[in-house]
């Protein structure tokens, strides 16, 4: 780590590198964000190799973030780290205290009800659906907020109790399509596609997950059908709809 942060001085050092001395925190959450689905990436793929790299390249912008807070003496790397040793420490209290859980539900209480308290100690209204980041892909992030109201109980019991309510929301969507008022269409749209999430999270299916997966089914099978065309010396782009229909069900 001592290797990486003096590097990083250099970067930013008066006769250091352009690019990397124009950086703010701001301007680097774009790469921290990139970052991160690279690793999330390299995990899927269990590529441990990739894995370490992805694990190294993302440790290095946390180091970079944190060394532009310490030259405006905001804060520096210790004492962040500090804060987070202290808060771990707090939010385990059956491991260095004196507490007694008995399972994982337990111990997620006990983190809601701490959580609680550190938000109340800083002022903030407290709630049991956290500080969700809204900066979260929109299907994670209403997948985590579904999460977090059902372990109060504020949810379906079951899966199949979802469909009910995923019908209403279809039937509304269609209603406000038939109107074409697009502030309405969106809204409606929304709460079908919040259903969606919630009956995902029943399935115990990460929406984000499954979407991804059809999506790289549906690139796939895309390339498959413009093979097809490239090999009978066909141009895609004047093809019928009909056409590109039977070809799909081709390479399918």
């Amino acid at each position: 780590m001592l290797e990486l942060r003096n590097i990083i001085s250099q970067l930013r050092a008066p006769d250091g590198c352009p690019w990397d001395r124009e950086q703010t925190p701001k301007s680097l959450k774009k790469y921290l964000i990139e970052e991160i689905y690279e690793l999330v990436d390299a995990i899927d793929k269990e590529d441990t190799e990739e894995i370490s790299e992805e694990i190294g390249d993302i440790f290095f912008m946390l180091l970079f973030v944190a060394h532009i807070f310490e030259e405006n003496n905001r804060f520096n790397l210790k004492d962040a780290l500090t804060k987070s040793e202290i808060k771990m420490k707090r939010r385990h209290p059956h491991i260095f205290g004196d507490a007694n859980f008995k399972n994982s539900e337990e111990v997620w209480k006990n983190w809601r009800e701490t959580k609680i308290k550190e938000a109340q100690e800083k002022g903030e209204t407290p709630t049991v659906l956290g500080n969700v980041p809204r900066s979260l892909p929109a299907l994670q992030r209403a997948f985590r907020i579904g999460e977090r109201a059902g372990r109060i109980g504020f949810d379906w019991k079951k899966a199949d109790d979802i469909w009910d309510k995923i019908k209403e929301e279809e039937i509304e969507l269609k209603h406000e399509i038939s109107s074409n008022n697009h502030d309405n269409i969106k809204e409606e749209l929304g709460d079908f596609m919040f259903s969606i999430c919630n009956l995902s999270r029943h399935l115990k299916i990460n929406p984000e997950e499954a979407l991804n997966f059809t999506t790289d089914k549906f690139i796939s099978r895309f390339k498959k059908m413009e093979s097809v065309i490239f090999e009978k010396n066909l141009d895609i782009n004047n093809l019928t709809i009909e056409k590109l229909d039977e070809i799909w069900e081709q390479v399918k």
